[in-house]
């Protein structure tokens, strides 16, 4: 079978051999104290390193970018010590790795925030969801999200700092790049989607305002790695975490020029058919015209994510819809993804009650062919 999936594809200076890239997918397993990657990370990325790209997992830039138990950072010397051996072992296995780079913004909670205080966000409005912390038991348990304080222009010149110095950490890790993580209702998110931003200075209001931090974030990166060394993902149309924008495809359709400008390795894009790790059952057929729109604007590598198999992944590449798929929850059960498409074997299935949280059960022990 003539397979798209298999043709290979240069991101920025790294060639990949083919199409099937592993979506960053949030595992909580991160060891404690510290949040630091171990010897069990570096066995699961390990596995899937037959993927053309490996995202890790989102991955916080600093004490304040966290809001979820058991997420791992890369602003310590320990943690940048752990990727280290991940980054090692997906490379001596032959495959390449992205570290994304993650600020949850307002989906926080004041026990993971420097000296207890409240999250921040674009502006005082608290998501409409929960974030998972710690009991008193040290139990992983559904929390709520507290009113945010709004950033400080001195407070995003500093987050500003952190991204940067989070993208030299991962390269000094030795991954082969980082991935901006714009999307699913987090900081970045905040600032560019209308509903969330309501914010009366520079980076407000308009536009171009609203766009402004993730391309000063963008620049900052570059400057530290080189452009080609970095990835954005948005989520245009998300609705995640109380995300709406009163003109999506003006946005989004504006940071797709803006990126452009940019020689990025790639936009990722995650199919507004997916909420959180669900699919939604509120399609819009506007939302599939967006995605159109975002391929017709951006002249780069597209990657694109999304509740896809084998068959609508090979229809979106024929189609000229994306240059790259991510898989992410057949990446779970599925290690060898790229060899059982190939061989157009069975998929082991997963079990969801094993996404976050735990050891190695549900998460390395899935079997190869």
């Amino acid at each position: 079978m003539n397979s798209l999936l298999f043709d290979p594809i240069t991101l920025g200076a790294l060639p990949l051999p083919h199409r099937i890239a592993m979506a960053p997918l949030t595992r909580s397993r991160a060891g404690q104290p510290g949040n630091v990657p171990t010897a069990l990370n570096v066995e699961y990325y390990r596995q899937r390193a037959s993927a053309a790209l490996i995202i890790t997992e989102a991955t916080q830039i600093s004490q304040q970018g966290q809001g979820y138990a058991w997420t791992p950072g890369i602003h310590s010397a320990e943690q940048v010590e752990g990727w280290r051996q991940v980054a090692a072992a997906v490379h001596e296995q032959g495959g390449r790795i992205f570290l994304q780079l993650w600020h949850v913004g307002r989906v926080s909670h004041p026990m993971f925030q420097p000296q207890g205080a409240l999250p921040v966000a674009p502006s005082a409005q608290a998501a409409p969801g929960k974030t998972f912390i710690l009991d008193e038991a040290g139990r992983g348990i559904w929390g709520e999200v507290p009113v945010p304080q709004a950033l400080t222009l001195a407070g995003i010149e500093s987050i500003i700092k952190d991204y940067r110095q989070a993208a030299r950490n991962a390269i000094d890790a030795g991954m082969d790049g980082v991935e901006i993580h714009a999307g699913n209702g987090y900081l970045l998110d905040q600032f560019i989607n209308s509903s969330s931003n309501l914010r009366d200075d520079q980076y407000g209001g308009s536009v171009a305002n609203r766009s402004r931090l993730l391309l000063e974030v963008v620049d900052a990166i570059a400057a530290e790695i080189g452009a080609a060394r970095v990835g954005v993902r948005l989520t245009p149309m998300g609705r995640f975490m109380g995300m709406a924008d009163r003109a999506p495809l003006t946005t989004f359709g504006y940071i797709a020029e803006q990126l452009n400008e940019r020689g990025l390795a790639y936009l990722h894009l995650v199919e507004p058919a997916m909420v959180g790790v669900e699919k939604d059952p509120q399609q819009d057929p506007a939302w599939d015209y967006i995605i159109l729109k975002m391929r017709s604007l951006y002249r780069g590598v597209l990657m694109l994510a999304g509740g896809y198999d084998q068959a609508s992944a090979e229809k979106a590449l024929a189609e000229g819809r994306a240059d790259i798929i991510a898989f992410g929850r057949p990446f779970i059960s599925n290690p060898d993804l790229p060899l059982r498409f190939r061989l157009g074997a069975a998929l082991n299935s997963g079990d969801a009650s094993l996404y976050f949280g735990g050891g190695a059960q549900g998460y390395i022990d899935y079997p190869t062919l």
